[in-house]
């Protein structure tokens, strides 16, 4: 069976995001001033052919922990989509 996963990869929260603060900063200067914090991460849908869901959110975890995710730097969630 075919699961499509998404891996989302943030910033660690205590981290600074030069990204992020400059797109703020941008919003800013467009006159959305509302906008109080962005955080610029990435988001990766993959295919994972699998037995059951619990495999396809295993292997999905063993990718982004070897090579997706830089844990010394990024958090990251993994949902099942669709």
């Amino acid at each position: 069976m075919t699961f499509n996963v998404a891996i989302n990869v943030m910033p660690l929260k205590d981290l600074l995001d030069p990204q992020g603060k400059a797109v703020l900063a941008g919003l800013h200067n467009l006159g959305l001033s509302n906008a109080e914090d962005v955080r610029i991460g990435k988001r990766i849908i993959m295919q994972i052919d699998a037995q059951t869901e619990q495999e396809a959110m295993n292997l999905a975890k063993e990718a982004a922990e070897k090579l997706l995710a830089n844990q010394v730097m990024e958090q990251f969630e993994i949902s099942i989509i669709g």
